[in-house]
């Protein structure tokens, strides 16, 4: 009899840890019941709550401690079957499985798009998870409605998640719905609660730091014009370094939204983030019979090889060297929070 009442005590206290998990994803807005259910058990495993071939709650247990129906917690486990991670096993009820929970081999890449230096990104990470890891590439292009679409639909089917976020208001709380042990952020910086792992640029400090390496260059002209559209994904930070500048330095300059083709003028230093307007700046100096780096300046962002083929001066993150580090990241399971430094390029244009 003492025994008996031991091991029922001993059920209830672990069965008592799983709700709890399955509970604390109740604070993620985001997160379905159907998310919770799976996820806390996950969790649970993870934390040794329960190990392999213990029993989970019955259908009938988990109704009462959680209130969900039936349905949710039916298609709650045959989910973690499908998985591998829990086993049915006839009139006895559910059992823990030998799948892993982690799904390290299924990743899932959520970029921007596949521009020159993100390519550079790509084929780095690529290479350094090797080929037994199995890699899912997604683009949101910058478009938020995109982005979370994406997310709804990948969401619990990779070990691991990582993400080139967008700057809107929606992005924190979409991003929080995902595990922070299968999450790395790359790229863009977003301010998550507590720690996380990413590996991100800074644009405030590193752009001012730039312009202030190029000053003596950039007076060698009569105005620095700066092409950004409110509009635009490009880095909010850069306008706020870009006029920071211009009043420390005491140099001539503004701001336009758009660069308009064929009115480029000697005498001037042009600097633009879009690759399209760069280019048909370059274009115009051709047709204009005019040098870049003596009759005007030109400075982009973003490096990439066509760029350094045609002497143009950029600055840029090390999109090839951040590729390397989230691939060894991922690969090793690395706890990784990094800044990457920005690297000036100078060249014929500026």
């Amino acid at each position: 009899m003492q025994s008996n009442l031991k091991f029922d005590f001993s059920v209830l206290i672990f069965m008592g840890s799983i709700f709890q998990e399955i509970k604390k994803l109740g604070e993620i807005p985001s997160y379905s019941k159907h998310d919770r259910l799976v996820q806390g058990i996950i969790n649970a495993i993870d934390e040794k709550i329960v190990a392999q071939e213990e029993m989970l709650p019955t259908v009938n247990t988990m109704m009462k401690e959680l209130g969900f129906s039936r349905e949710t917690i039916i298609r709650g486990y045959k989910e973690l079957i499908e998985r591998g991670i829990v086993v049915s096993k006839n009139r006895q009820g559910y059992f823990v499985g030998a799948g892993s929970t982690d799904r390290i081999m299924n990743v899932a890449l959520l970029m921007y798009n596949l521009d020159t230096f993100e390519e550079q990104f790509y084929r780095n990470f690529r290479h350094e998870i090797g080929p037994n890891i199995s890699l899912n590439t997604y683009f949101h292009h910058g478009d938020i409605e995109i982005f979370e679409t994406i997310l709804s639909q990948i969401k619990g089917k990779y070990g691991m998640y990582v993400i080139a976020p967008i700057p809107h208001p929606k992005t924190k709380g979409l991003l929080e719905t995902i595990p922070r042990n299968k999450l790395l952020v790359f790229d863009r910086y977003e301010p998550l609660e507590g720690a996380f792992n990413h590996i991100t640029q800074e644009f405030a400090n590193s752009s001012y730091q730039t312009f202030s390496k190029l000053a003596s260059r950039i007076r060698q002209f009569d105005e620095f014009i700066f092409y950004h559209s409110p509009a635009s994904l490009d880095p909010k930070e850069i306008v706020g370094s870009f006029k920071k500048f211009l009043k420390d330095f005491n140099i001539e300059g503004r701001i336009e939204k758009e660069y308009v083709p064929g009115t480029v003028e000697k005498g001037k230093v042009y600097f633009t983030l879009d690759n399209f307007a760069l280019w048909q700046i370059m274009r115009d100096c051709i047709s204009k019979k005019l040098e870049p780096g003596k009759d005007l300046g030109v400075l982009s962002s973003n490096d990439e090889p066509a760029k350094e083929i045609t002497g143009i001066t950029t600055f840029s993150a090390d999109f090839a060297e951040m590729g390397i580090l989230a691939g060894r990241a991922v690969l090793n399971k690395q706890d990784i929070q990094l800044t990457v430094p920005m690297l000036l390029f100078t060249r014929a244009t500026l």
